[in-house]
């Protein structure tokens, strides 16, 4: 009987790394379909052939702790997990690096903000000094490649019209719930993966605007009661070939694609008659991010970016703000990326720019958060001429959406000992850094 309950673990293991090593093999990760097929070899020879030749006592120990360990894995438990925070300082645009990149072309905006912001004065003349996206200087322009992004980037601009218009004269009523059914139903359909709702609060919006020239420095609106999150999933084999112009291209189509979803929703509400306005690249009024996370629909990672609870940071956002008051939707029990981040480290190991803390999460705005240094972040971007993206590329929760992977996360959400074995494993089949090219691919469009 214990032959037979050692060949079926040493056969079951085997299979799952095979499983492992063909998955690995089609996403392309040639080091984890070695290893995986090494490992479901070193399976079927420890259970099917050591094992057995070992005096029973060690021989039914080895399947008690198997099975102690299969017993734990599957406890839910995060002692101390900590509370969500919220800021006690609000964010002005001004001070994001877009916009303070934006007004070395606006002289009057540039003595504005640096009479307000005088400590960002020396950092920012140095990030001026670089060129400008789609500068052949830069380390992976391609001269066919890069006006493709731009064009992108420039079609964004002229849809902001889009993004607000007046509501229909007559306010229809609707089943609140059925509305929200209806509306993830149609952006996932225009290429959304998934949504959430929540009531607005003052910090989720922007003090100022700071994007653009014309309304540089004017309150923003905060009239609108309810936020709808959107997540728009780029794809996992651009965003590994990081940080080249791949990344940036993905980026960019991801961001239109944002755009086009939150326009037309946002339309969708005004046809019965509520208020809404649409959030997209260059365009925000709100803060993304801590709508998506409070939302319930992912966590804050270390690397200062949201990470979706199924697709981890390789997501793009856009909100739509309106005074359609819709049900709220709520944070997961089992998403623990938090805690996972704690541990993980693997951004800051190889983020390039040193931007990424290795240690606990710094303050800011009044709280405690994961934050980058956006000023050396923004300036190697300039110098690549890439959104770089290496932080999310190595992201242990950065992986296709295959049966495989769903198993793995949810593995992760049990308990810290399985998070620490995990890491061990991504590290072990993937490697704990990664060596950035020195050229593009020789097909930046991989789609």
């Amino acid at each position: 009987m214990i032959i037979i309950v050692n060949n079926g673990i040493g056969v079951g293991s085997a299979l799952f790394f095979l499983c492992l090593s063909l998955f690995s093999a089609l996403e392309k990760e040639t080091r984890a379909a070695w290893i995986s097929l090494d490992l479901a070899a070193a399976a079927l020879i420890f259970w099917c052939l050591v094992i057995p030749s070992t005096t029973l006592f060690f021989n039914s120990l080895a399947i008690g702790t198997l099975l102690a360990a299969v017993a734990v894995s599957l406890v839910s438990f995060f002692p101390g997990t900590p509370l969500r925070k919220t800021p006690t300082a609000l964010y002005d645009e001004r001070d994001t690096m877009f916009a303070r990149n934006n007004i070395q072309h606006y002289p009057d905006l540039m003595e504005a903000y640096y009479t307000l912001r005088p400590e960002n004065y020396s950092k920012d003349k140095q990030i001026h000094n670089k060129p400008e996206f789609g500068d052949r200087s830069q380390r992976f322009h391609d001269d066919y490649a890069a006006p493709c992004y731009g064009a992108a980037f420039d079609y964004l601009e002229k849809t902001i019209p889009l993004s607000q218009g007046e509501p229909a004269p007559e306010k229809k009523q609707v089943n609140p719930d059925a509305f929200n059914h209806a509306l993830k139903e149609m952006i996932l359909f225009y290429g959304g993966c998934d949504m959430g709702v929540i009531r607005l609060c003052p910090y989720h919006f922007y003090t100022h605007k700071g994007r653009h020239e014309k309304n540089w420095g004017e309150k923003t609106d905060q009239r609108f009661t309810t936020a709808i999150v959107i997540v728009v999933p780029m794809r996992v084999e651009m965003i590994k070939q990081a940080p080249t112009s791949t990344v940036i291209q993905e980026s960019a189509q991801k961001y239109v694609e944002a755009d086009k979803i939150s326009n037309i929703m946002a339309g969708y509400l005004r046809q019965f008659g509520y208020g809404a306005r649409a959030h997209n690249d260059a365009n925000y009024e709100t803060l993304c991010v801590p709508l998506a996370v409070e939302s319930g629909l992912g966590e804050l990672g270390r690397m200062g970016l949201f990470m979706h609870k199924t697709h981890g940071p390789c997501v793009r956002l856009a909100v739509i703000t309106t005074d359609l008051d819709l049900p709220v939707t709520r944070p997961g029990k089992n998403m623990h990326m938090a805690n996972f981040c704690l541990i993980c480290k693997k951004c800051a190991d190889n983020c390039p720019s040193g931007s990424i803390t290795h240690g606990p999460e710094p303050e800011s705005r009044g709280f405690q958060h994961w934050t980058i240094d956006q000023e050396r972040c923004f300036s190697y971007w300039k110098t690549i001429g890439s959104d770089c993206g290496m932080c999310i590329s190595v992201c242990p929760y950065t992986k296709p959406n295959t049966l495989i992977h769903k198993l793995v996360r949810f593995y992760i959400s049990r308990n810290g000992i399985n998070q620490r074995l995990a890491l061990l494993m991504d590290d072990l089949l993937y490697g704990r850094k990664k060596i950035i090219p020195k050229t593009n691919p020789k097909k930046i469009f991989r789609c």
